[in-house]
């Protein structure tokens, strides 16, 4: 039983990669129809860094998107390959529910107006021979949301 005690270990020795916000897009809004809900396109871009000494994969990246203090919805964000004592891009097109509590939000930010956005989730980790550890949950990303207008109205 003593082979698995650097395994119990891990999440001790290996240090939480950090998570710097890069852009947050709507690039687009679908109105209701044809059976289909109303949907909110986003484009969020982080900056993932790896302090560890060896590569890490994040190979799973679960989260919620919340807007104004209402939780939007989750989002499964792409995996990402990190160098040691390294960085990469974290780019996701995601597809977010309108609904009643969230339309508004929505509208300023495609109106042109600001609204405060986080992403909150927790992670998995390759690390290869040594595991698969999850870390989390962790606010990933926060902000005041802010872009040009995408409405005339």
């Amino acid at each position: 039983m003593s082979g698995c005690a650097p395994l119990a270990s891990l999440p001790s020795v290996v240090q939480v990669p950090t998570f710097e916000l890069q852009s947050v897009r709507l690039t687009g809004l679908s109105l209701p129809g044809g059976g289909n809900p109303a949907m909110a396109s986003v484009t969020l871009g982080l900056r993932v860094g790896n302090p560890n000494p060896l590569p890490v994969r994040l190979a799973r990246v679960d989260a919620r998107f919340v807007i104004d203090g209402e939780d939007v919805g989750a989002v499964t964000l792409p995996g990402v390959n990190l160098p040691a004592r390294g960085e990469g891009p974290l780019v996701a097109e995601v597809r977010l529910p309108v609904t009643l509590t969230t339309a508004g939000a929505f509208l300023r930010v495609a109106r042109g107006q600001e609204v405060a956005f986080r992403v909150d989730g927790r992670f998995t980790a390759d690390l290869g021979r040594l595991g698969q550890p999850t870390f989390g949950p962790f606010t990933l990303a926060q902000g005041v949301w802010q872009q040009p207008a995408i409405l005339p109205f």
